[in-house]
């Protein structure tokens, strides 16, 4: 099991970390079909998150790819929602918060496969800090509440506003971190955490991300970033919805 939680976790953090998302959200539904209660998958998808984005985000620093000013009121805003959020889902049902990750991998997983940049249209290079502000508060929520980390909430969320996929995945590596790592503490606090499965896990994302992140910028284009993600998103939906009905 442990070799299993290893290889998983490696695989599901390379191949998110393509689009600058945390594989806690693929990475707790698998925990859960393993037979890991999702109270404690949560927090280790979480800590997954933080660990392995942080190498991802040095990555792209290192390599000046990364807007500072754009993702600095994500960051907040994200951070303070997301111990709300997971404190709120002390009072919902794991049924109900898996209708709830169903949704937000349907979402995520249509955006990046259907949603077009305009003809002519070029992509965004200012800040309009309010919409930002608005999209870390709506992400650190769910993040809190689902423990996935809230990049695949703000990814499709800052290309509806027509940021560059490429840079948005530098922002959302440099955001997840922070939003996870509150809720994460948060689980803590709450006492759900299995310090052996998380740390198999987190070990596995740091080396699965960084290569990952690597990889995009040097061999992969923007739509190929969209469509890869797209597909492991609404795939891994589809999962979940043959395990509820």
């Amino acid at each position: 099991m442990d070799i299993l939680i290893f290889i998983i976790s490696f695989i599901a953090a390379f191949v998110f970390s393509l689009g600058g998302i945390g594989a806690a959200i693929i990475l707790i539904p698998i925990l859960v079909s393993l037979g890991i209660p999702i109270s404690v998958a949560k927090p280790v998808g979480l800590f997954n998150n933080t660990v392995s984005l942080i190498g991802a985000s040095i990555t792209n620093i290192k390599n000046k790819r990364l807007d500072f000013k754009m993702g600095l009121p994500i960051i907040i805003a994200s951070f303070i929602f997301a111990i709300v959020g997971a404190y709120i889902s002390k009072f919902i049902s794991n049924e109900i918060i898996l209708y709830l990750f169903i949704a937000f991998l349907l979402f995520s997983g249509f955006m990046f496969l259907f949603h077009k940049k305009k003809q002519h249209e070029n992509y965004r290079t200012d800040t309009p800090y309010f919409q930002l502000t608005l999209i870390g508060a709506f992400a650190g929520l769910l993040s809190g509440m689902l423990g996935i980390g809230g990049g695949s909430i703000i990814s499709p969320l800052l290309l509806m506003i027509s940021f560059n996929p490429k840079k948005i995945t530098a922002i959302t590596a440099f955001v997840v971190p922070f939003s996870s790592f509150s809720a994460f503490l948060t689980y803590w606090a709450m006492g759900n955490i299995d310090w052996k499965i998380l740390t198999i896990a987190s070990v596995a994302g740091v080396a699965g991300a960084t290569l990952g992140t690597i990889f995009m910028q040097k061999k992969l284009n923007a739509n190929t970033v969209k469509k890869i993600l797209a597909v492991i998103l609404l795939l891994m939906a589809v999962k979940l919805i043959f395990k509820l009905f």
